[in-house]
């Protein structure tokens, strides 16, 4: 069985076909989807999917969504972890530098919701573009104790192993599909079996051959044999070893 370690299947572009789409999944060998909250406004449907028997969810506030985000919103994620244990993480948060105008607030931001993840001992869902230093950096001086998931991840080797150093473990998705990521293949070959999880970031982040299309769980299939053929291991063996860690990681039973 494969777990799409990150996808938000609460996003309205599932809204006229959510179902088919979880029946396309299970019909390739996808039988578990983690789905992170992104706003306090999307909460609810993110919480409405985590009643699923094959969804886990995490709650957070996104950095791309900046404008979104109101001044309380970090109090209500407590709350909301008070009042729903069966949120496994906290995220997705992080630091998106292309939004420069931004980054003294997402810094305060994500600063909150990694106290508030260790205090509560929960992994961290981390979304991190043109950062990777200064976020490993920020999360080496917290020394998180549940560790947690770089999203997306797009860095050198080098880059990947300073998380891993740290409890963390990184997300494999579209961006290994596509021959320019030649640094990116580079990480992918350096990896432990226990340092990597698979995921789609759908609607987002699509794979190479499906620019401008809506992506889904089912085209995970695509990033698990992209990545078995960069390590010179089969399909199989990688799907076992991410769906090992993503348990791992959000204490799946």
């Amino acid at each position: 069985m494969l777990i799409d370690a990150h996808c938000h299947l609460d996003f309205p572009e599932f809204d006229d076909d959510r179902d088919a789409m979880f029946e396309r999944a299970r019909a390739v060998g996808v039988g578990h989807f983690m789905v992170p909250g992104t706003t306090r406004e999307r909460w609810p449907a993110v919480l409405a999917l985590g009643k699923r028997a094959d969804v886990t969810i995490s709650l957070g506030l996104h950095p791309y969504f900046m404008d979104e985000h109101q001044e309380r919103d970090v109090e209500a994620l407590v709350q909301a972890l008070d009042a729903h244990p069966e949120v496994r993480a906290l995220g997705e948060c992080g630091i998106d530098a292309r939004f420069e105008e931004s980054l003294d607030a997402q810094w305060a931001l994500f600063n909150a919701q990694l106290r508030l993840a260790k205090s509560r001992q929960l992994p961290v869902v981390i979304h991190c573009v043109h950062a990777n230093d200064k976020v490993s950096q920020r999360l080496r001086q917290l020394d998180l104790p549940a560790g947690g998931l770089i999203h997306a991840f797009a860095g050198s080797p080098d880059q990947a192993w300073k998380f891993l150093d740290l409890g963390f473990v990184v997300g494999l998705g579209g961006a290994v599909t596509y021959e320019r990521a030649q640094r990116l293949w580079r990480a992918v070959k350096s990896l432990p079996e226990d340092g990597f999880v698979l995921e789609t970031d759908s609607p987002d982040m699509p794979l190479c051959g499906h620019q401008g299309q809506r992506n889904e769980p089912a085209r995970i299939v695509q990033v698990c044999e992209m990545v078995a053929t960069l390590r010179g291991e089969t399909a199989e063996a990688i799907a076992a070893q991410s769906t090992a860690t993503a348990r791992r990681l959000f204490g799946l039973s």
